[in-house]
């Protein structure tokens, strides 16, 4: 019914959209990574109650929930179904630990640099980002 590019220029749009609406309300950027980490590890002086991280964090998993059903049905589209299969737990975790270790070297993740980064033409994300693409070309090349 619709085409890929369509769906894919559809949720590109959302998530511009989203990280700008948290820029604008909130004043944070949506760096999920930091994110992660403002929810995970709450400052004393942050008080007790449930901070902004965990509702965003909440939304994006049950965002993609509620709408992953309907949009299979509704744009008849195949569900994307990712395999662990031949590759060893230790290697999955070794991998987690490496895109753990490289967001915090790296002052952000993905969503960070590439998304709201380069919207603000921060050099440093744009530098960051082409970095990410490249390893990513390395990594696939070298792998596959």
């Amino acid at each position: 019914m619709f085409s890929s590019f369509a769906i894919a220029l559809c949720g590109g749009l959302l998530i511009g959209l989203a990280a700008s609406l948290l820029m604008v309300v909130n004043g944070r950027i949506a760096g999920v990574s930091g994110i992660i980490s403002g929810a995970l590890w709450r400052s004393e002086s942050a008080g007790s109650a449930i901070g902004w991280q965990v509702y965003f964090l909440a939304g994006l998993v049950l965002s993609g929930l509620l709408l992953a059903t309907p949009l299979e049905a509704w744009l008849a589209i195949e569900p994307v179904v990712i395999s662990a299969r031949g590759i060893a737990l230790p290697t999955l975790l070794l991998a987690g630990l490496l895109v753990g270790l490289g967001s915090s070297l790296g002052n952000g993740c993905t969503s960070g640099h590439c998304i709201c980064g380069m919207g603000r033409l921060s050099p440093r994300s744009i530098a960051a980002s082409l970095l990410f693409m490249l390893v990513g070309v390395i990594a696939a090349v070298l792998l596959s």
